[in-house]
């Protein structure tokens, strides 16, 4: 009995485990080159993230140390392993723009340097997170694992062998402009509703509903173009909630 009660404990702490290590494949996978599934490991690690969570609070198992082996593992996961992805995409233009190794300037030192931000925001974020008793039914900051989605997903557009998403991610001035925009989204003060629902009154969950309807309908019209604008939807959304809010007062 005591072996099934520390089973039971323990179940969100393996599902973060599952995290963690679905954030280390996703790096390997790019250190080897398939940067599709480097993103395919992140949305994995997402789902685990979602279900810890969710089991934690199913099964009442909350732990000082599982709150923390959490953090640990969505840094990884959500932090370092889409800034490899973002690495590679700037490495990439460098490449194309016939940049050779020995023509290495600070400029396109502090451009590789840029995709470090996504890990040292994510940190700071995650960190606050922890600190902070406000965010329970909102976050503080775009949620790391939203930020991750974005970026993960971009691999996968290309994949898909469009002119269009090529000319627009491998573009030099766009990787610096997004990486830098979400790398201050994540530290940012704005209030970012939760996607979990207590109940499913409207009155209560309007800005959820709506925003799953509007997700459905850009993913059902998009399909592989789709995620990066949920995932600005919901930036979005943020924003004019939090303008909407402030103005009634």
């Amino acid at each position: 009995m005591r072996f099934v009660y520390l089973l039971q404990k323990n179940i969100p702490n393996l599902l973060t485990i599952g995290n963690l290590l679905s954030g280390l494949c996703s790096i390997i996978a790019m250190f080897e080159g398939y940067p599709v599934w480097a993103g395919v490991f992140i949305f994995i690690a997402a789902c685990f993230d979602f279900l810890d969570g969710l089991m934690a609070r199913l099964l009442k198992a909350y732990s000082d140390i599982g709150k923390q082996l959490d953090s640990l593992a969505d840094l990884i996961s959500f932090g370092v392993a889409p800034a490899f992805i973002v690495f590679s995409f700037f490495k990439s233009v460098l490449l194309i723009t016939h940049i050779e190794a020995d023509d290495i300037t600070i400029g396109n030192i502090i451009i590789l340097v840029v995709p470090l931000m996504l890990v040292i925001f994510s940190a700071i974020r995650l960190a606050k997170f922890n600190i902070d008793e406000r965010q329970t039914t909102d976050f503080i900051g775009l949620p790391t694992p939203a930020n991750a989605l974005f970026f993960a997903w971009l691999p996968i557009m290309l994949s898909q062998y469009s002119l269009a998403a090529f000319f627009i991610i491998l573009n030099l001035r766009n990787l610096l402009m997004v990486t830098l925009i979400h790398s201050f989204l994540l530290v940012l003060p704005l209030p970012f509703f939760s996607l979990k629902f207590k109940n499913l009154s409207w009155k209560e969950n309007k800005w959820r509903y709506v925003f799953l309807i509007l997700s459905i309908m850009i993913i059902l019209v998009l399909k592989y173009y789709s995620i990066p604008l949920v995932i600005w939807l919901y930036i979005v959304m943020a924003i004019i909630r939090y303008f909407i809010k402030n103005s009634t007062y």
